[in-house]
């Protein structure tokens, strides 16, 4: 049997399995306050050219979306997101949960339909201006994933767009990077530095990105304080906080985590390339790791018990949408596996 199934199967990457035991006795600092935790910060910030930004590490994607949102929003505000949004679908209105609505506008293909955000807050700032804004919900943020839960990117230009809209109505831009490093690695114009200028706070995924666990969070804008206190509340202060900071330390060091990107590119085009060229219908034209399909009824009985993948949605009465994911750890040789599960 031989998995597509997601991104996050493989452990971690052996350079930080190996770093890990060779430190493994040692006594360190606890909360984050140790020397690797405070080199991969700088290592992070460094690689997005911003020297003043505040790096702050958390263990998994719902815990850090919750809490970097959170941060930025007070009593009744909340946050924009599309409908495919990842806080939106499936993170068990963990948001809510902090006294926080997920205000959904229509997506394309997992993006933010900007003409309709702009309209949402056009009219909605008419309504509270009338009514007051007391009796709403505010929004306050917009949340934004790169790439989005369908593989595609948001590009430069609509990235600015989505910042000046946030600028006009002073909100704050929200980037979720599960899996930035499968975004980057496919970007055709959207680099890390580029990034970190136009959001004020984002992450770099680490769980689905070749760590055991764990996000780095980069608040940019110095106004948001993702404070110890409030990571400490919301119980995501790890008090062996070193273990993140040395994967973290571990993945910024000789451009790994570049390169872990582009191997799972790599292998997600390779992979996309056969499998059309086998009669496969490409469902959304996906730059990244996750590749989705149509394909027959009958074809999916025959290889799930083979391939594991996901199955996303019906495409009608005789086909099926299906997703496959490479990763960080993805090899030629599992493609060709799969090719040859295919026939």
């Amino acid at each position: 049997m031989i998995s597509f199934n997601c991104d996050y199967m493989e452990g971690a990457h052996p350079l930080i399995l190996e770093r890990l035991a060779q430190i493994n006795t040692q006594k360190i600092s606890g909360y984050g306050l140790d020397e690797y935790c405070m080199r991969a910060k700088e290592k992070i910030r460094a690689a997005c050219r911003r020297p003043q930004a505040d790096v702050q590490f958390l263990v998994g994607g719902t815990q850090t979306n919750t809490i970097a949102i959170d941060a930025m929003l007070r009593h009744n505000e909340g946050v924009i997101a599309a409908t495919s949004g990842h806080i939106n679908v499936h993170e068990a209105g963990a948001i809510e949960a902090c006294g926080h609505k997920v205000m959904a506008v229509p997506a394309t293909l997992g993006k933010i339909d900007i003409d309709a955000l702009e309209n949402l807050l056009a009219a909605s700032t008419a309504e509270f201006d009338a009514v007051g804004w007391e009796h709403y919900v505010v929004p306050r943020a917009v949340y934004a994933s790169f790439p989005t839960e369908y593989g595609t990117l948001y590009t430069l230009e609509e990235l600015r767009r989505l910042r000046s809209i946030c600028d006009r109505y002073h909100l704050y831009l929200y980037v979720d990077g599960a899996r930035m490093g499968y975004g980057l690695a496919a970007a055709e114009d959207v680099d890390l530095p580029q990034l970190a200028q136009l959001a004020d706070v984002f992450y770099l995924g680490g769980t689905k990105m070749g760590a055991l666990f764990g996000e780095a969070v980069v608040v940019c804008n110095p106004n948001i304080s993702l404070s110890r206190g409030l990571i400490k509340q919301r119980g995501a202060l790890l008090a062996k906080g070193w273990l993140l900071g040395v994967q973290f330390d571990i993945l910024m060091t000789d451009g790994l985590y570049w390169e872990l990107g582009r191997n799972a590119v790599r292998q997600a085009m390779k992979m996309r390339k056969t499998l059309v060229a086998k009669g496969w219908a490409s469902y959304i034209d996906s730059p990244t790791n996750q590749q989705f399909f149509v394909i027959p009824n009958e074809s999916v009985n025959r290889l799930k018990t083979q391939v594991g993948f996901d199955i996303i949605e019906a495409a009608d009465a005789n086909h099926t949408v299906v997703r496959l994911c490479t990763s960080w750890a993805t090899t030629s040789a599992q493609i060709e596996e799969l090719i040859d599960a295919i026939g």
